[in-house]
């Protein structure tokens, strides 16, 4: 048992430079995000412009010169 553990310290004491070693971000990885999140931010704002066209779109047009035309002029 005291072999075994003795092992396993010696396992883990070993193994810690690897840990030490390893790089937060990868450039490529950093570049790949800053990507993800611009086209992210450029798809919450087609987004909201269709939103609001949408919006406009829903508003009731009117005809300007309905009261310039007389009784049967539109009607045929």
């Amino acid at each position: 048992m005291r072999k075994l553990v003795a092992s396993a310290v010696a396992l883990a004491i070993l193994t810690l430079p690897a840990f030490a070693q390893k790089k937060e971000d990868e450039p490529l990885e950093i570049i790949e995000r800053d990507k993800q999140k611009q086209a992210e931010q450029l798809d919450k704002q087609y987004k909201r412009m269709m939103e609001r066209n949408r919006k406009d779109a829903d508003a009731p047009k009117t005809d300007p010169w309905a009261t310039m035309r007389g009784q049967n002029d539109g009607k045929r």
